[in-house]
């Protein structure tokens, strides 16, 4: 199924040219060899081909474009020929002849012939006939590597040229430079190179490749006309890298890491939290981290309350489980110990979404709370706070704590990852379960047997049931009991919010059972793999889909030690079950009333699926071929041994025995025969009626014979055994097809990235071309997965998430293609970094992508049995083995040979056990539709007969089921074993017995032993006859197997260890071709070593695999290496392989030793340290008496030794160190190796460029404002005004000065500053005067303390200028990709446009600070690391040398390089071809005996006074349980041990300790200063929080002079006072005369030479009286500011600075315990004394008074009825505090019974504080709790907190509203109540602050506000009040008293008179009781009354009425 083109001639052509064509059909295109020198023809005569995956439409397009070649420049185009393919679909083969077409459409005169064939699909057209066209075979696109890419003009050069001119000279340079393909690991094997097409088979042996060096000489000789920077090597790999289709790559690495358990570290700071819903209420904040709690203290009755506490959670478990912890943080209502309080609201997200942030931490951001039990409910406030997880290794860069001033912009620093919107809504998520099957026995069968024998019935043996675990929720199905396909058809619903937080779904089947309810398999479902964020992007959805799950093996025990695979953790190691499910989710409407707004789980049924909805069934073949079993390993014993190979349940004989996994019923049959076939199939020949065949899925048993000590092998020699296995599943192949194209992608970009990196690591020239050539291979990629993804069949079983995903993929591979076009363009030599970073994270994204969620065909286990038990198994992916009529979606493994390593399952394979391979295996898999098998042998190597069973016999299609190859190969191979460096240690020693044990096929050969090295030189031959392999000699000689590397260390009792392994490929020689250059002989080269994961050093080594022909061994080049007669029959390695030798020096320098550890229990006394490189070496001087001094006698000492010219094969040199004892015996202390040479190679400097080349680097270029002045001077001095420093640095510009040239800096204070500092004297005079006062502090108040806090905000300055900067680059990188395809054009006018910025970024920079600081304070430099990290480790001459000793530890755990570290060596040592050049011995002052070293200080014994300035601590770890520490200080130097202990800080994580400590050492043996934290316990011991260690030698006698920092101005009294002996002129003659340069000369008009460089600056200085005086210091100190411009002798001086060094606890080792600021100075006592230590005790809070009046009340709402008038009123108080909680809260008096709202108070509180001006804080000091021992410091904001309330007689009073105040920045009040409105509150941006500590007295109205039902803000009252701030003083002189009182009273209110109580006015009560009140009642009443009394009057009056009328009287 293909279409086929035969492209004949091209006539017509004008002049004379090279010509090429390209031919393009659905985005791929192939291009032909280049014709040279055509003229009018061109006859190309060449068949391209292209496999087509569906059919073709009749409106497709067949382009072909003839170009005219050039090697250089771009390709011409000639014209375009464009053909409509409906002829050729109708009639399936077509020939034309017609013309071209040029750009603008129109036709010329040029013509083409061709032939086009097609064949469809369905076999509709035509018949397909490979023999058709004969003159050229059909060229592959993936096979052959004869198809550069598009751009690959370049190469395509010599196609076919037979001379081979290019090509050969300089092929064999460039094949070294690509040779190494490699996934990353496999970087170093040597692969075969491209196959040639038979016929071709000598023109095509030379792949034409270009040298770049070779490609630039082109460029000069045609004139430069190309810009190199946009050459690119395209697919140079592609012709030199495994191109062979036979095999695929191994993996090297053998250990699984995923269930390892690790160390991590979650810490989380709760600092405050802002808007909480409720009225007056006591937060506290509960932290939770999976099942472990933490709680903050309560703060009382507040909306805002301030905590700032930190938390620790310490873990140790795998990543995986670590990573699905949820972190919970959520604040609850008044709990106490009584009562659990009331939830506000809750905050949750797991752990991994924290570690995937940048720097794993989230800081300083705001949790956005929400109610989970109220849907409908908005958010219920805010917190804020850091939460930082930290892994073993990682560390985390804390932001510098310093006084956080920012404003508080809450919705801009959301706790929200990026990309996540800050209004999350609920969502309904939908996890349906329907059925699962293929489950196995989850009982055992005994009591099965039982049961049945009493019952009768047989049941199956699981009752499975599904849990569904979410967000730290659990939802289970109902239990199904006893089957192995139950049906649920459940829906679990979890409530969320959306986006969640929490990325696993975990989806478990477990079996219910009383006594041992255990997982059965555990599937997880990642959501950023199922939806997709984008704004065409789509929210969660899966399936109904199969999800396969893995476990351990199917048999049933009680105690399964695998039980861990089946909950997830790890590889699993055997199919489990499957599970159709869906997922689905549905955003909630909260404002619907129906809604249910519980988010509890729910469990509901759901509506079954069709039976046909995951695709329609379809017959899957797989078939596998054992190709070779070598490496078993020896403890598994000699019983015979077989494989057998499992695709779900199929073939598994053992324990899959649950009936097949799918019973679906074949045409004509029923679903029980087959059943019956797999249950009774074994490896017997047999056949169902209908000629079927019956799956064979295992080898037959072979006994292993043995290979060497530790290996055995099977003797699969010409007979190879094979399986193959049948199986029903439903066909969604086309998921894994498009898996596999993007994996392609994916596999041939990291490929060409590691060639990229590997040019980069050995310097080989133009990386950047071959990342161009990567990026257009990538982009071709991309556009073929387009349109291959394109032809999806619309087939009923797509779920959304296939169309969903295929959409989103399309997409971004669209984009990432067009992407990588315009990143082409831009990869330039300097931006080559920063492009290959963006480069890496296309392929994170390509491997992201190409990850499919939902599974179709189970994974393939290949097992190894030995006695019917399970052993060793590997486990591959069916994708990888899928078959496909398209190349790019067959899967990567597919009818290839692979090489897999098999390991033991789950724990076994943990740590050494799994190290060892238990079996190497070559396999052969294909796995296709049962229909297409046709083909499935065609991958195999050639030249073998098929054994069939005897039902298969005559039947083509059977399959075989063993190979017999009649062909074979006889080989030798030589494996050329130079040496290995940087070899695991271990020995006790420390070092390593190493030997070599080489594998291919079934042979082993092993190097000599070489004793304590970790850099054996073997230089060993070794020689393997007669290695058999079978196949075609062609296919040997692209694929040879691989060799296994594998490295010992020899014991003298037991078994050797293993200590690392490697592969490689060995270049191979058939008989028939020479042995010359380029290929032979081969050339060393270094292969990496791992050991599990982690790398283990490297090989040196080649090999080479030589055909034996029919003349036997004679033909093979000798092996004639020099003989020694001491090594016996041991072969070197021979001479053209070996590396070529010149003479080197080695000069080593012999310093000291440090810090020995005793060793076996003595302690070292003298010691000697023996330097060993390449057998040659030297010894020091032996130490007398370590203990009185450490250091060597004699300094320097040398020896000579051959090392190769290369310096990447520079043997490592070895520094060991031994202790002589008495009798001449001496021990081993410790030893280290040096494995790179080459930061210690001297070059002598070319004597052309003699004068000192000023780099950018030395002269860090200030000579910004230098404008052609060195024209203009006749002496040729360079000016350079220095501007005054400007806190931000400026953008470093540099101007190249000539080395004679001088040069003149200048430094001077600009006018306005004198100006300044005069009119700070008078007092600031003048107008502006008031404001200047107000901002500028006097001198006198300045204390080192604002130097520090002023550096630090220029630090954060920086900091946030260099994010900004950096945030803007990347936008604007993503802007040029974005436009960059919009035609490069624009392009050219970009790159200015970076300049231009730069320019005005330079110019507005200065400005900013200018106003900021209001005053110039001077600073120092606060450094957030450690000074070591800033200045290389101050090893600029003297280096330390770890000494190691004891084995590395097994497991990544116990033994960290610190445990092994038993002393240091220090010194150093220099590497130089002999003879050197003559001038440099001969210059003046050469000392011979110091050879390179001279000039170096002398190593006597030095007393110096050590000063250490320990600032304050930031973010201990807590040491108490209450979760806060007692810190103090210690500190250790020598014998010296201060603890300080009676200062300890109370309860407090970020002490200040502001105190410095004098300590008198002697260098050397008292070297290494230790600063330690300790947390105070009142019994016990004390706990060590973490120390940190600082080498106070190297920095004493550093260039980098870090005795003292150089501070930034010099002056001789205040705060800023020159600390050191030397003053700076002083300082600047010695470094003048230590470096030999000229100078300083002082001029007259403040002007300094220094070698060729002439600076001007100030030269007067006042002292504290004012006066005036002369001085040179600020010249000298404007020189050593800029030392580093020096020539030659400069390097950076060390500025005055604080360094902040984390903390380290030895128990936790790796991760930060906290961090220290401090600095050290050091002075000797031989030099005059320092002055007095600066004062940097912590600041004292300044007393200060607020008094605060509250004068009136207005529209506060009316709360009470009154009872008797029945008004609306309140009896108004209002109650304020400052201090935190409420401990000093003052209430007014109550106005009652206000009928307006109205109240009058004139009221005073007064309220009395500490402050600390610099950071913004109160400062209060109380006891925590009734048992504490101290008072504890507390920190808090200066808010001021007003409230309002309705007083009540009986019941407890009403809380009506509130305000808060911020000290530091209010809102201004208003004028009147009118005037006050809600905005004062809701919109604080755009209102005008005040600071009451500038306006000291403030006046107005504020709003009190409370929220009303709905969480609304809703004014609540407004309050008038006057805010007055006092200092102590202040207060002291004008008194004022509380309430109404004396001195100073306020007047009494006058309240009106509504206010009197009912009873003072009783006749209005009256009134109002009748008149309105009582009404009606009344009425009523009165009315009644006078009937009642008529009913009355006529019963009494009536009988005496009656008797009177009765009587007549």
């Amino acid at each position: 199924m293909a279409l086929q083109l035969q492209l004949r001639t091209v006539s017509g052509l004008r002049g004379r040219a090279d010509r090429i064509a390209k031919a393009a059909f659905r985005g791929l295109s192939f291009y032909t060899r280049v014709l040279e020198n055509c003229e009018d023809e061109a006859r190309f005569d060449e068949t391209f081909r292209w496999p087509v995956a569906s059919n073709i439409d009749g409106n497709e397009i067949l382009e072909i474009q003839v170009f005219n070649y050039s090697k250089v420049f771009t390709n011409r185009l000639i014209g375009t020929f464009r053909m409509v393919l409906q002829k050729v679909v109708e009639e399936g083969h077509v020939e034309v002849m017609d013309t071209l077409i040029d750009d603008n459409n129109s036709a010329i005169q040029t013509s083409i012939s061709i032939e086009i064939r097609y064949q469809a699909l369905d076999g509709t057209v035509g018949t397909w006939n490979d023999k058709e066209f004969l003159e050229t075979p059909s060229v592959h696109s993936e096979g052959d590597g004869r198809y550069p890419l598009e751009t690959d003009s370049l190469l395509s050069g010599h196609r076919q040229s037979t001379d081979g001119s290019v090509g050969k000279s300089n092929q064999q340079s460039t094949e070294r430079s690509f040779r190494r393909a490699g996934k990353g690991v496999f970087s170093a094997m040597k692969l075969g190179k491209a196959r040639p097409t038979k016929d071709d088979h000598r023109k095509q042996d030379e792949p034409a490749v270009l040298e770049a060096e070779d490609l630039d000489r082109k460029v000069m000789r045609l004139g430069g006309g190309l810009d190199p920077d946009t050459i690119s090597l395209a697919s140079v790999t592609a012709v030199t890298t495994n191109v062979s289709n036979k095999r695929s790559k191994p993996d090297i690495k053998m250990e699984p890491s995923a269930g390892r358990p690790m160390d991590y570290q979650i810490s989380i700071t709760v600092i405050e939290a802002r808007q909480l819903v409720g009225l007056n209420m006591d937060p506290v904040v509960c932290v939770e981290v999976g099942e472990e709690k933490k709680y903050t203290s309560m703060k009382e009755s507040t909306n805002c309350p301030y905590y700032n506490e930190y938390f620790v959670f310490d873990f140790h478990v795998p990543p995986d489980v670590m990573f699905d912890k949820i972190i919970k943080l959520s604040v609850i209502h008044s709990k106490n110990l009584l009562r659990s309080g009331t939830l506000v609201g809750s905050f949750k997200m797991d752990v991994g979404t924290v570690y995937t942030q940048p720097e794993h931490q989230f800081y300083h951001k705001w949790a956005i709370l929400s109610d989970p039990e109220d849907l409908t409910a908005g958010l219920k406030g805010y917190l804020k706070c850091d939460i930082a997880v930290v892994g073993k290794g990682d560390n985390i860069k804390t932001p510098h704590k310093a006084n956080e001033t920012e404003e508080d912009d809450i919705e801009g620093n959301l706790l929200l990852p990026d990309g996540v919107p800050p209004e999350r809504q609920w969502a309904r998520f939908y996890i349906k379960i329907y059925r699962a099957e293929g489950l196995p026995r989850m009982n055992t069968s005994i009591m099965a047997n039982v049961k049945k024998a009493l019952i009768g019935e047989n049941k199956d043996l699981v009752d499975p049931y599904v849990q569904v675990a979410f967000a730290g929720q659990k939802g289970k199905t109902s239990v199904q009991k006893s089957s192995y396909e139950p049906l649920w058809n459940e829906q679990i619903i979890f409530t969320e919010m959306f986006p969640p937080l929490c990325k696993r779904i975990k989806i478990q089947i477990r079996d219910s059972d009383k006594v041992n309810d255990v997982a059965i398999g555990t599937h997880f479902i990642d959501l950023r793999k199922i939806s997709n964020e984008g704004d065409k992007g789509y929210l969660p959805t899966f399936g109904p889909a199969w999800v396969n799950m893995y476990g351990s093996t199917r048999n049933y025990t009680l105690m399964d030690e695998h039980q861990e695979l089946n909950e997830g953790l790890g590889e699993g190691v055997s199919f489990r079950a499957r599970l159709l499910m869906s997922l689905a989710v549905e955003i909630l409407d909260t404002s619907n009333p129906e809604i249910n707004s519980s988010t509890e789980v729910q469990v509901e049924q759901a509506t079954p699926v069709a039976d046909n909805c995951t695709g329609k069934m379809e017959e899957f073949f797989l078939f596998g071929a054992f190709l070779e079993a070598t490496m078993i390993d020896r403890k598994i014993g000699d019983k015979p041994i077989n494989f057998e190979v499992t695709i779900g349940n199929y073939g598994n004989q053992i324990d899959g025995m649950t009936k097949p996994v799918l019973r679906r019923k074949k045409e004509g049959g029923d679903g029980d025969e087959e059943e019956s076939e797999l249950l009774h199939n074994s490896s017997e020949d047999e056949a169902d009626e209908d000629g079927e065949m019956v799956s064979v899925s295992s080898s037959q048993p072979m006994k292993p014979l043995v290979t060497d000590r530790n290996y055995f092998h099977l003797p699969y020699f010409e007979k190879k055994p094979c399986i193959y296995i049948k199986s029903w599943w439903q066909d969604q192949r086309r998921r894994l097809y498009n898996a596999n194209i993007m994996d392609k992608i994916a596999d041939k970009l990291e490929e060409g990235l590691n060639d990229v990196q590997e040019m980069i690591k050995t310097e080989k020239p133009h990386p950047e071309r071959r990342l161009r050539g990567v990026l257009e291979e990538l982009s071709s990629g991309c556009l073929r997965f387009v349109t291959l993804a394109d032809k999806d069949q619309h087939h009923s079983s797509r779920t959304r998430l296939d169309r969903e995903r295929l959409k989103s993929c399309m997409r971004e591979l669209e984009n990432m293609g067009q992407q990588a076009t315009t990143l082409r363009s831009q990869v330039k030599k300097n931006t080559m970094k920063d492009k290959l970073k963006q480069v890496q994270n296309f392929l994170q994204k390509l491997r992201f992508l190409a990850d499919e969620p939902q599974h179709t065909i189970p994974d393939i286990f290949v097992w190894m049995m030995s006695n019917n038990k399970r052993i060793a198994y590997a486990r591959v992916p069916s994708k990888d083995i899928l078959y496909s009529i398209v190349d790019e979606e067959m899967g990567k493994d597919c009818a290839k040979v692979k090489t897999v390593f098999l390991k033991l399952p789950g724990k076994r394979g943990f740590g050494p056990a799994g190290w060892t391979v238990q079996a190497k295996m070559e396999i052969y898999l294909w796995l296709g539709l049962n229909k297409q098998r046709k083909d499935f042998l065609s991958g195999l190597p050639c030249g073998f007969e098929e054994k069939k069973t005897t039902r298969g016999q005559n039947l083509p299609s059977f399959p075989p089921i063993s190979l017999l190859y009649t062909k074979k190969q006889v080989f030798q191979l030589r494996a050329h074993m130079y040496q290995a460096r940087s070899l695991f240690a271990a020995d006790s020693s420390g070092l390593s017995d190493p030997f070599a044990r080489v594998f291919f096929t079934s042979q082993s050969q092993c190097t000599e032993v070489l004793n304590e090295t970790l850099c054996p030189t073997w230089d060993q031959l070794l020689v393997f006859d007669n290695v058999e392999l079978y196949g075609e000699a062609h296919e040997m000689r692209d694929d040879p197997p691989i060799i296994v590397i594998e490295i010992y260390d020899q014991d003298t009792v037991g078994k050797a260890d293993f200590m690392g392994r490697t592969f490689a490929k060995p270049v191979v020689k058939m008989s028939d071709e020479q042995y010359c250059p380029p290929r032979f002989p081969p050339q060393l080269e270094y292969y990496q070593i791992y050991r599990g994961n982690s790398t283990a050093g490297d090989l040196l080594a080649a090999f080479e695999l030589l055909q034996i022909g029919s003349g036997g061994k004679s033909d093979l080049p000798p092996i004639d290496g020099p003989t020694d007669i001491d090594r016996g029959p041991i072969l070197p390695v021979p001479l053209g392989i070996r590396p070529v030798l010149s003479k080197y020096r080695v000069e080593i320098l012999f310093w000291g030793l440090r810090d020995l550890k005793r060793v076996n229990l003595a302690q070292v006394d003298r010691p000697r340290v023996d330097i060993e490189c390449a057998g040659k070496g030297v010894q020091s001087a032996l130490i007398q008496n370590y203990k009185k001094n450490p250091n060597f006698s004699t300094l320097v000492k040398w020896f000579e030794v051959d090392l190769p010219e290369n310096e990447l094969l520079h043997p490592p040199l070895n520094i060991r160190v031994v202790d002589c004892r008495a009798f001449g015996r001496y021990t081993l202390v410790g030893s280290h190796t040096v494995s790179s040479l080459r930061k210690f190679i001297y070059r002598p400097p070319d004597k052309k460029a003699q004068h000192w080349n000023m780099t950018a680097k030395q002269l860090k270029g200030y000579l910004a404002m230098a404008n052609g002045a060195p024209h203009s001077r006749p002496t040729g001095e360079i000016i350079v005004n220095m501007e005054p420093e400007v806190p931000i640095k400026k953008m470093e510009t540099m101007v190249k000065l000539e080395a004679n040239s001088d040069a003149v800096v200048k430094v001077d204070v600009s006018e306005e500053e004198k100006e300044k500092k005069k009119k700070k004297k008078k007092g600031g005079g003048g107008g502006g005067g008031e404001e200047i006062e107000e901002e500028e502090p006097d001198e006198s108040m300045l204390d080192w303390w604002s130097k520090y806090f002023a550096s630090i905000e220029t630090m954060k300055e920086q900091l946030r200028q260099q994010e900004a900067a950096a945030a803007e680059a990347e936008e604007k990188e993503e802007m040029e990709i974005a436009d960059g395809f919009k035609g490069q054009a624009k392009n050219k006018e970009k790159s200015k446009t970076p300049k231009d910025d730069k320019k005005k970024k330079q110019q507005s920079a200065p400005e900013l600070p200018e106003k900021k600081n209001k005053q110039k304070i001077d600073e120092l430099k606060v450094f957030n690391k450690e000074l070591e990290t800033e200045f290389d480790n101050f090893e600029d001459w003297l280096h330390t040398f770890n000494l190691l000793r004891g084995k590395i530890g097994d497991n990544d755990d116990n033994a960290t390089e610190e445990e092994r570290i038993v002393g240091r060596f220090k010194g150093s040592m220099c590497v130089y071809k002999v003879p050197l050049p003559d001038d440099i011995t001969k210059e003046a002052g050469y000392d011979p005996t110091f050879g390179m070293f001279q000039g170096i200080p002398s190593n006597d014994p030095i007393n110096v006074l050590v000063r250490v300035y320990i600032v304050r601590a930031t973010d201990l770890h807590p040491a108490d349980i209450n979760g806060k520490a007692d810190p103090y200080i210690a500190i250790k130097l020598g014998k010296t041990d201060i603890k300080d202990k009676e200062n300890y800080i109370s309860k407090q994580l970020n002490p200040v300790f502001g105190k410095s400590f004098d300590i008198e050492a002697t260098f050397p043996m008292e070297s290494m200063l230790t600063v330690a934290v300790y947390d105070w316990d009142l019994v016990g011991t004390d706990d060590l929080i973490g120390e940190t260690k600082i080498d106070l030698e190297n920095r004493y006698y550093s260039k980098h002079r870090a005795t003292c920092g150089v501070s930034q101005t010099y002056s001789i009294h205040g705060y800023n006072i020159w600390r050191d002996p030397m003053k700076p002129s002083q300082i600047l003659s010695k470094l003048c005369k230590e470096g030999k340069v000229d100078g300083p000369h002082f001029g007259p008009g403040g002007r300094v030479k220094v070698a060729n460089r002439v600076y001007t600056g100030p030269t007067e200085i006042e002292d504290e009286n004012g006066q005036k005086k002369q001085t040179d210091e600020h010249l000298a100190l404007t020189v050593l500011r800029h030392w580093e411009d020096v020539p030659r002798a400069g390097c950076k001086l060390v500025p005055e600075h604080v360094e902040t060094r984390p903390l380290l606890n030895p128990d936790k080792p790796g991760i930060e315990q906290g961090r220290l600021e401090m600095w050290v100075d050091m002075f000797p006592m031989d030099m005059p004394a320092p002055g007095p230590a600066i004062d940097i005790s912590p600041r004292k809070p300044k007393k200060y008074e607020l008094r605060v009046i509250v004068w009136n009340t207005d529209e506060v709402i009316l709360e009470d009825d009154d009872y008797f008038t029945g008004e609306k009123s309140s009896d108004i108080f209002v109650r304020g505090w400052l201090k935190g909680q409420q401990e000093d809260k003052q209430d007014t008096d109550v106005h009652y019974h206000s009928l307006t709202g109205e109240g009058n108070f004139n009221w005073r509180y007064i309220f009395p504080f500490d402050y600390l001006m610099a950071e913004e804080k109160i400062v209060i000091s109380k006891k925590e709790s009734m048992f504490s021992w101290d008072e504890t410091e507390y920190k808090i904001p200066a808010r001021l907190t007003l409230q309002v309330w309705d007083a009540d007689h009986f019941s407890a009073d009403d809380f009506l509203g509130a305000i808060e105040l911020d000290l530091n920045r209010f809102p201004r009040g208003a004028k009147t109540s009118k005037q006050c409105s809600l905005e004062m509150v809701t919109n604080e941006a755009e209102l005008p602050m005040v600071s009451i500590f500038k306006q000291k007295r403030v006046k107005g109205w504020w709003p009190f506000v409370a929220r009303d039902e709905n969480d609304e803000l809703e004014i609540t009252g407004k309050v008038e009040a006057e805010l007055h701030l006092l200092t102590a003083e202040e207060a002291e002189k004008s008194p004022a008293g509380l309430a109404r009182n004396e001195p100073d009273p306020l007047e009494k209110p006058n309240r009106p008179d509504t206010s009197f109580i009912w009873f003072l006015n009783p006749l209005k009560s009256i009134k109002y009781l009748i008149c309105t009140r009582y009404k009606w009642l009344i009425i009523k009443i009165v009315l009644a009354l006078l009937l009642l009394i008529m009913v009355a009057l006529f019963l009494y009056s009536m009988p005496g009425y009656m008797v009177k009328k009765l009587l007549g009287a």
